[in-house]
């Protein structure tokens, strides 16, 4: 909490080459839940991304070159982290995700229900945008087994759509991985004893640009994302943050 008593809570944004959309994202966040901070990591992007983001009103870090998705989120953590935000809030750059329903995220995690919470746009009946065949089999593929691996149910898990505590927070600023962050967070979750939910939203088209996976991709990240899932399985997580110094 800050110096008021008040619920500190900031939204992270990883972004590449997103300059096209940045823009827009954050001045949709300041809209519908203005009472949010902003991060915006801005990933060795070649264009205008900090410039846009940094005009929209949000605090933007700058990679040097570009890190991938896992490296940005992580970046973002450390800093939510470094100045002991109460709850922290990913999602993407490219409009795909709702600020309205950030709220809704955080419900679980202020009633002391769960320590992450993850928006999944399969829990709705309307899905009303078009996922490609192949990425919806590697997207079901996942989630079978993070469901297997966990022994609880999960349908999203390549959502870029998370809340989390300060427990989950600093767990995942220190474990999380660079390739495959959002399935491979949630065995890393569980491992270390945590509770991770799954609560629907809408999925929007992004504002501009298209997804550099395609079908080949598809099958190229099934196979490294599954091998990836089974080796993090295997590991130790430690939860430390109730741990003295």
């Amino acid at each position: 909490m800050d110096a008021n008593g008040l619920v500190t809570i900031l939204v992270i944004i990883p972004a590449f080459n997103e300059q096209c959309a940045i823009f827009q994202v954050v001045d949709n966040v300041r809209a519908l839940a203005p009472h949010v901070d902003m991060l915006v990591v801005d990933d060795g992007s070649a264009d205008n991304t900090a410039d846009a983001a940094q005009a929209a009103g949000a605090f933007v870090v700058r990679h040097p070159f570009n890190l991938g998705i896992g490296g940005a989120v992580q970046t973002g953590l450390k800093f939510a982290q470094q100045h002991g935000y109460d709850f922290v809030v990913r999602m993407d750059g490219d409009g795909q995700h709702d600020a309205g329903e950030i709220g809704s995220l955080l419900v679980p995690l202020q009633a002391h229900q769960a320590d992450m919470v993850i928006g999944s746009r399969f829990l709705q009946t309307d899905v009303d945008w078009h996922i490609p065949r192949a990425r919806r089999w590697g997207i079901r593929l996942y989630a079978l087994q993070v469901t297997w691996l966990t022994g609880q149910r999960f349908t999203d898990t390549t959502s870029g759509f998370w809340a989390m505590n300060q427990r989950a927070t600093a767990l995942l600023a220190t474990y999380l991985p660079q390739d495959f962050p959002d399935v491979e967070s949630r065995i890393i979750v569980h491992r270390a004893g945590l509770i991770q939910v799954e609560l629907p939203v809408h999925m929007r088209a992004r504002i501009a640009g298209t997804s550099s996976i395609n079908t080949a991709r598809s099958l190229y990240y099934a196979l490294k994302v599954t091998l990836a899932v089974v080796t993090t399985a295997l590991k130790a997580f430690t939860d430390d943050s109730n741990r003295e110094a």
